[in-house]
């Protein structure tokens, strides 16, 4: 059985996604990304610079790579709208993971502000991937408003604590179209397995690897893990129960 993850018009060979923040150089993210495969990398605008032959991210990334800028620094649904317009116009795609955050102190999204900005960009052409506080509600608006994939958040952006909000995300896995992409806070490769098990699509991960004593180590683990979530999810894993029950049965035993 097939089991192909589509988003937009793109095919997703590692559903492992990477960013870019964090990293102590350029030349450490080509070789996370070379060395995990990753499909899909996110930029902020802000390390994007066209006019320069040195510093831009963009020729660190390998080909083949979707480039997905986020609007990392919005405060509201006009920001974003700009970032993404603007990442566009710069040659970065259409591809945009929409970030507003008006929380200064937990750096949580502002889901009513994430709608706006979703609904506007996908009428435009994007393929918008709303990063966003877990809320079934909000996850059916995000659909409705034209979002081509939902990113929850594990916990606190930049955390590394782990998947804290699972009880939410499994129901919103089973109950939304569109794939379910954990974003934020998962902190090692068994964090990001557990969301593969749940039935998620993929995960994002930034600091985890990029704070690891070895990135690109780290970033090999990641990949597995996800596969290994996955490929469990997809076998349909054993009923968990409250009882023992013996692998072989004892009756008749030595008779």
């Amino acid at each position: 059985m097939s089991d192909i993850l589509t988003i937009g018009d793109k095919e997703i060979k590692n559903r492992l996604f990477i960013g870019t923040g964090k990293f102590p150089d350029k030349a450490m993210i080509k070789m996370v990304l070379e060395e995990s495969k990753a499909s899909v990398v996110t930029v902020a605008l802000r390390r994007i610079d066209m006019k320069s032959s040195n510093e831009n991210i963009l020729d660190y990334i390998p080909e083949g790579c979707i480039v997905m800028t986020n609007t990392s620094g919005a405060r509201n649904a006009k920001e974003a709208i700009r970032i993404a317009r603007l990442a566009k116009a710069s040659g970065a795609g259409n591809w945009v993971k929409i970030e507003v955050i008006t929380d200064n102190k937990y750096l949580l999204p502002d889901n009513e502000e994430t709608i706006k900005a979703t609904e506007t960009l996908s009428k435009e052409g994007f393929i918008v991937l709303a990063y966003m506080n877990p809320d079934l509600i909000v996850a059916r608006r995000l659909v409705r408003a034209g979002a081509s994939a939902i990113m929850p958040l594990g916990s606190p952006i930049g955390s590394n604590r782990g998947f804290k909000t699972e009880e939410i995300v499994k129901i919103m896995a089973s109950e939304i179209k569109a794939p379910i992409i954990v974003d934020a806070g998962i902190g090692k490769p068994s964090d990001a397995a557990r969301c593969m098990e749940i039935g998620c699509e993929a995960v994002l991960v930034n600091t985890a690897i990029a704070t690891a004593e070895d990135p690109v180590s780290m970033a090999k683990a990641f990949s597995g893990a996800v596969v290994a979530g996955r490929l469990a999810y997809t076998s349909g894993m054993g009923r968990a129960t409250e009882q023992a029950n013996a692998s072989s049965p004892l009756t008749g035993f030595l008779r």
